[in-house]
């Protein structure tokens, strides 16, 4: 007998009434802005694909951590009919550039289709409001699952099986089950995480600790404290700070400037119970 993930009917969610039209969200992709890493994709191209739609950006540390699962279920599951589509919508402005986009998609490993929605058509399509969010779709190109943010894996890969048997496929195998992500790709401890999201940029900044008040979008030399509070972070030395960053200024090469090191310190809490931990 062939090895499969147990699932039961009701991790299918809503499902689709027999002779049920196609989601007419698909059709958005054809207003994407750019399509990397294939020629453009429209919803007749997916019809009798089990395609994983996943909305991402390559700044969101939360989908990064599911990029693992994706690339493992497209390595395993392509030849048996699956396609994964990646639909990169911006969060920043940097993330505006297809350029960069493109390049952020080599350094990562993301091989598969990639519609890059700059102006929101596919996300706004979709009534998305997430990064990461995955939705599945059957052969006949009715939305069937979704799932926003991280976890809940295995029970999207049997989602996934399950449709794949539907459109007829067999001989898969077992399943990928838990896949090892490295480095900034790996799993976050939700039993032990209890620091946020830290943004540098001025619009978003929260806890910011050094002795002077952020100064927008000039170049200013900051002093960080003797001590940070837990959860707190403070700039040293020369930066600017912008409404989405902040950079450090460094001096040309041969330039006798004397400008200040610039350095970012932060302090977090890594551990239950445990005690602060500095970074920089």
């Amino acid at each position: 007998m062939e090895p499969s993930l147990h699932l039961e009917d009701e991790d299918l969610g809503a499902q689709a009434p027999p002779g049920a039209p196609p989601d007419p969200a698909l059709a958005a992709l054809a207003d994407a802005t750019a399509w990397l890493n294939s020629p453009p994709l429209t919803a007749s191209d997916l019809r009798g694909h089990v395609v994983l739609v996943d909305f991402w950006t390559f700044t969101c540390i939360n989908w990064l951590r599911t990029l693992p699962y994706l690339r493992a279920w497209s390595e395993t599951y392509t030849r048996h009919g699956l396609l994964v589509v990646g639909v990169h919508t911006p969060e920043f402005d940097v993330e505006r550039d297809v350029d960069n986009v493109a390049q952020a998609a080599r350094a990562l490993g993301v091989d598969y289709p990639i519609a890059v929605d700059t102006d929101y058509a596919i996300w706004q399509a979709f009534g998305n409001h997430y990064w990461p969010a995955l939705y599945v779709v059957d052969a006949q190109g009715r939305i069937r699952h979704h799932h926003f943010g991280e976890g809940d894996d295995e029970r999207s890969e049997r989602i996934v099986r399950r449709l794949l048997t539907e459109a007829g496929a067999t001989g898969m195998g077992p399943g990928t089950g838990t896949v090892e992500g490295r480095g900034v790709e790996a799993a976050a401890d939700w039993a032990q995480l209890r620091s946020p999201e830290t943004y540098l940029g001025y619009e978003r900044a929260e806890n910011f600790a050094s002795s002077d008040e952020a100064r927008p979008d000039v170049r200013h030399v900051y002093a960080a404290p003797e001590r940070l509070r837990v959860n707190h972070w403070a700039l040293s030395g020369d930066w600017t700070v912008r409404g989405q960053a902040a950079s450090s200024t460094r001096p040309r090469p041969g330039s006798s400037s004397g400008s200040t090191p610039a350095t970012c310190t932060s302090c977090w809490r890594r551990w239950c119970g445990g005690s602060p931990s500095g970074s920089g």
